[in-house]
């Protein structure tokens, strides 16, 4: 069924007077600007400015942009540039490392599973190359795809660029949730399905406190996050004081919450395929709709968006990355607060261009930064440590960066 001319016109309407904002420099996480108050005389106040026309008070990545074709070709070439980012960090991971494998050996082993093909590839070769190689730059890839495009729609949903995955306690009820299964004796998918469960029954709880209290919806469910994310924490502590170090149940809990993909495995991949693949579909096809979030509710009321309801169906499918991605890989941090700060910095706010951009710069990050992990030493370093290492000292160069400008 075609979409009414009304509707039409109202989104081409909406669309265009965002990107125009954009285009002159318009912050899109600032809030409307309340009414201003009336004077002491009666008389109305002149209107305070709203962000939508305040000039040059705009996202550090958008000011500059004198047309919308202009910075459609410049995004553009910024995606292309990534998808080549991408396949030279998958190629680099394949030949890196004790026994590698080239390009046209690991297009050949993919290739016999299809065809009968002459091997010219070891026996050692494939075993390494399906049971350990593969499962895990595809983890790698999955899991960045994920846990950036779940920050980039966070950031959007809450107007907040300071808001990360973690923001409504996935990872703490993730991280409680395998810990009770390593204590229990789980096996690897035992782990990853009560990390995956816990997770999901983390934001529902803050979802449910949001709706039954009062007052500032978003910032209530912020709150009710740091409240359900502090519980779930104490309840690691305490899984961590209990848990035997002799029979390496201390060592097993520790290790997973510092993140790793130390043992992908294909059933890992497997697992997180499907609810990767449906949460990251909906961001995709909604990413135009954040948009309409960013400006605030009652501007979305004007143009005929249910913004409740459009928020509700972003966090379920960011949660759903979200949780994906922290049972299979443990906490990984500052992927989902860092990437898509690089990518506004690339292509601007306008979120039809940040997802696809924020999707492909997480996937190709995080391969490289579990290259570095399993290759910089002897022992493999957890991933966790290594993005804090880059997360932090950017972090600090964006507020820095802020308070000059």
């Amino acid at each position: 069924m075609g979409s009414s001319p009304k509707k039409n016109s109202r989104e081409g309407t909406l669309l265009s007077s965002l990107h125009k904002g954009r285009e002159q420099g318009r912050d899109p996480y600032l809030a409307q600007a309340p009414a201003a108050p009336a004077s002491p005389h009666g008389q109305p106040a002149p209107a305070a400015p709203s962000p939508q026309s305040a000039p040059g008070k705009g996202c550090p990545a958008c000011p500059g942009r004198t047309s919308s074709s202009a910075a459609t070709r410049h995004a553009r070439f910024v995606i292309i540039g990534l998808v080549i980012f991408v396949v030279a960090a998958v190629v680099a991971s394949l030949m890196l490392g004790r026994y590698p494998i080239s390009p046209d050996e690991a297009l050949g082993m993919l290739a016999s599973r299809l065809f009968p093909l002459d091997a010219f590839w070891t026996d050692q070769q494939a075993t390494l190359f399906f049971n350990v190689r593969l499962p895990r730059i595809l983890l790698g890839l999955m899991v960045g795809c994920s846990l950036a495009a779940a920050g980039a729609a966070f950031q959007g949903t809450f107007q907040n660029p300071l808001v990360s995955p973690d923001i409504l306690g996935a990872s703490q009820g993730a991280a409680f949730g395998a810990a009770i299964a390593i204590l229990l004796g789980a096996a690897a998918f035992g782990v990853s399905a009560s990390a995956f469960a816990f997770s999901i029954v983390a934001v529902l709880l803050v979802l449910l406190v949001g709706a039954r209290a009062k007052g500032n919806h978003l910032m209530v469910v912020v709150l009710a996050g740091v409240m359900v994310s502090s519980l779930f924490s104490a309840g690691v502590s305490y899984t961590k004081l209990v848990a035997d170090p002799a029979n390496g149940e201390l060592a097993d809990i520790t290790y997973w919450l510092m993140g790793s993909l130390t043992g992908a495995k294909t059933a890992d991949v497997q697992m997180a395929a499907v609810p990767m693949a449906a949460g990251l579909a909906v961001l995709f096809a909604l990413r135009w709709r954040i948009n309409i979030l960013t400006m605030g509710d009652d501007e979305a009321a004007t143009m005929g968006v249910n913004a409740r309801r459009t928020r509700i169906v972003v966090i379920a499918a960011a949660t759903l990355v979200t949780a994906s991605s922290v049972a299979v890989s443990g906490m990984i941090g500052w992927v989902g607060l860092v990437i898509p700060h690089l990518c506004r910095m690339l292509v601007g706010c306008d979120y039809r261009k940040l997802m696809p951009t924020s999707m492909l710069m997480g996937a190709g990050f995080l391969l490289l930064v579990d290259d570095i992990a399993r290759l910089a030493t002897t022992s493999e370093i957890p991933i966790g440590i290594l993005t804090a290492f880059v997360g932090a000292p950017f972090f600090l160069y964006l507020i820095t960066r802020k308070k000059q400008q």
